[in-house]
């Protein structure tokens, strides 16, 4: 059997290889013409599946996505020529919900605000919208959930767009839809950010299209500019380089990319196929990650808004992130460069708080009582 993977996968040759042939190669650049061969395809969401990829894939059983999100792959056209298709739901919820958290707190300091009774409105409340309502909660703000198909079903558990769109902050969480009754390709278009109060900040951690860029820009640059967190962007991995120095926080579409996530994605892919097979499984995610660099601390009184972020710190650092963004702005290839070469991040969850903890498991930490003297380990030179 032979599989091909995006590069940025981790652990494909641990999990796949001592059963099959794995090549991996940049996402953006699979080819039909490496298909010809292929029987199983792992890709992540910057790969589109679609009839031109798979022109010449004669061999090819089973399509896998270690992301969330499928809206990078037809599958009606899966369905119809008879492969197998697994995607990752929930893998990288975790993830993104530390980042909209580091986010909203660096925001704080930018704008000089308690967070607790601030509003936020979640657009979009799948899984990542979920934890990221969660984290918000936890922080003492009061959320705003927003989510047309699912307030369908539920309408008093939801709120309009219109509704949503005046919290204090803003976070969108929706999938990339065209058609249909609920698109959300250019949600936020230049009449709706026209709209917007100077006060207000949005945050996009889903897709770049959602946002209609070059009206944002024009905004940006009129006399009421909006405060903005951006990891994704229209036309990625193109960037509209002119909106960058009006964003507070800018990243390469990596809210999702913790360590931890990623093997949830890659493992979800190895347990649907080893399914598909028949084959055992010999392994679990647990066995796939390393030791964290800071295990534990212990803490004498709970956490306020302060404390929390240096906690967050300790672990994920977005500031790095947006640094790196704007060092190399502007060079060939600069945004998949930084995807590839991202350094080793953990989900807060790889740190526990020992002591009086106040909101910290809900925050995303792990947590426990006792002393931290037998715990507490440091392993990185910080």
């Amino acid at each position: 059997m032979k599989i091909l993977a995006d590069e940025n996968m981790p652990f494909v040759q641990e999990l796949f290889g001592d059963w099959a042939e794995v090549v991996t190669c940049p996402g953006r650049e699979i080819s039909p013409e490496q298909l010809r061969d292929v029987d199983v395809l792992l890709v992540r969401s910057i790969t589109g599946v679609d009839a031109a990829l798979l022109a010449q894939a004669e061999r090819l059983s089973f399509v896998g996505t270690a992301t969330i999100g499928c809206d990078h792959i037809d599958t009606e056209l899966l369905a119809r020529r008879g492969i197998a298709f697994a995607s990752a739901p929930g893998c990288n919820k975790v993830a993104v919900g530390d980042y909209v958290l580091a986010a909203l707190l660096r925001v704080a300091v930018h704008k000089g605000w308690q967070l607790q009774g601030k509003t936020l409105g979640v657009v979009g409340v799948g899984n990542t919208g979920a934890e990221v309502a969660a984290r918000a909660r936890a922080l003492g703000m009061t959320v705003l959930l927003c989510d047309p198909p699912r307030a369908q079903r539920d309408p008093t558990a939801f709120v309009g767009l219109e509704q949503a769109l005046a919290a204090d902050i803003v976070s969108f969480h929706v999938p990339l839809i065209h058609g249909g009754d609920h698109p959300t390709w250019h949600l936020l278009d230049q009449a709706t950010i026209a709209g917007l109060s100077g006060d207000q900040v949005l945050i996009n951690a889903c897709r770049g299209d959602v946002w209609d860029n070059q009206a944002l820009l024009a905004r940006q640059q009129g006399p009421s500019p909006l405060t903005l967190v951006m990891d994704v962007w229209e036309h990625e991995p193109e960037v509209l380089a002119p909106l960058v120095p009006h964003v507070l926080i800018a990243t390469p579409h990596i809210a999702g990319y913790s360590l931890e996530g990623k093997v949830r994605g890659t493992f979800a892919l190895y347990r649907a196929l080893c399914e598909q097979l028949g084959n055992d499984r010999r392994f679990t995610p647990e066995q796939l990650l390393p030791p964290p660099p800071i295990e534990a601390l212990h803490l004498n009184e709970a956490p306020d808004q302060a404390v929390v972020a240096r906690l967050v710190r300790l672990v994920y650092d977005i500031e790095l992130d947006d640094a790196a963004f704007r060092q190399f702005l502007g060079q060939t290839g600069f945004f998949d460069r930084l995807r590839k070469h991202y350094p080793q991040r953990r989900e807060l969850g790889s740190l526990r708080l020992l002591g009086t903890v106040g909101n910290g498991e809900s925050l995303g930490f792990k947590v426990s009582g006792g002393s931290a003297d037998s715990l507490l380990t440091e392993k990185a030179d910080r």
